[in-house]
């Protein structure tokens, strides 16, 4: 089962922070991650249970560090809707 240490971030960029307005939350995760295991570590650490979520996978860019060709990590992607005046903060801190 996934844990809350395969959740790398929650995305801010200017097309999420538009979608938080309508309650979606951008979360990027380690590709491994699924829709039931995100929702499970949603409701264990944040006390939240989403009302609908999708998600892609991005592979990652073939890009060129110091002259040689490297690759980027791949990661997954979720959209999640959480219910009305819901947001993610954390129940233990």
């Amino acid at each position: 089962m996934a844990d809350i240490t395969d959740i790398k971030s929650i995305l801010y960029t200017e097309k999420s922070l538009n979608l938080q307005e309508r309650g979606v939350v951008v979360i990027q995760t380690s590709p491994k991650m699924t829709k039931n295991s995100l929702n499970a570590v949603l409701k264990e650490y944040f006390g939240v249970s989403a009302e609908k979520i999708n998600s892609l996978r991005m592979n990652g860019k073939v890009k060129r560090f110091r002259g040689r060709i490297g690759q980027r990590n791949d990661y997954k992607k979720f959209y999640v809707k959480l219910p009305e005046g819901v947001s993610l903060e954390s129940k233990e801190a």
